[in-house]
């Protein structure tokens, strides 16, 4: 793991271009504990974090105008914790925004994206229902994490198969997907393929 954080160091040290790094996936998928093992080492002035925040009623209505302050302007890495996609993903699987709002982000957000002048890598965590089951049970009943459940992620285990179904309407060849019902073989595999992403690039 170390030889891919070093690698991401040389990387992210001499960007061409600014980069937005998306991590989607179920509850409990390991987006947040992913972000922190990507920038263990990283030097600060090199990336940035955009935390999962519940939206204000003004970002709800203007979503990927609210969506377009928060993208890279410099040559450096933005990492997601969830990202726009949340409008097609989480936003539509609990009711929080409207049909209207739903189908407009599948109409427009390629269209969107393209004419955004950045790198965008996109990625998709992975896990089954039952793994997804067992770290629900897990975060409830632990004492460092028991903060973290709450509702939505009860909800989650009754929704697997519809989010299953609206994550096939956008998770497509743009994107990474990555198992992660083992997270620590995921976290590397993901830091492999985000800096073969980035090589490419150079």
């Amino acid at each position: 793991m170390k030889h891919l954080q070093a690698k991401l160091n040389q990387l992210a040290e001499y960007l061409g271009k600014p980069v937005a790094v998306i991590l989607e996936g179920r509850d409990t998928a390991g987006k947040s504990s992913t972000i922190r093992e990507l920038t263990h080492y990283l030097c600060p002035d090199w990336y940035s974090i955009v935390p999962s925040r519940k939206p204000s009623k003004t970002t709800m209505e203007n979503w990927l105008s609210h969506w377009a302050g928060k993208l890279p302007t410099e040559n450096k890495i933005v990492f997601y914790d969830r990202s726009w996609y949340s409008r097609a993903l989480v936003q539509h699987l609990n009711g929080w925004c409207t049909a209207k709002q739903y189908e407009n982000f599948l109409e427009k957000h390629k269209a969107w994206e393209a004419k955004q002048d950045i790198e965008i890598i996109k990625f998709w965590l992975s896990i089954s229902e039952e793994e997804q089951t067992r770290r629900i049970e897990a975060r409830k009943k632990s004492p460092l994490t028991y903060w973290k459940f709450s509702e939505n992620d009860e909800n989650a285990l009754s929704d697997y198969d519809r989010m299953s179904i609206l994550k096939e309407r956008v998770i497509d060849s743009d994107w990474h997907v990555v198992d992660y019902n083992d997270k620590e073989k995921g976290i590397e595999n993901l830091l492999r393929i985000l800096c073969e992403t980035l090589e490419k690039s150079l």
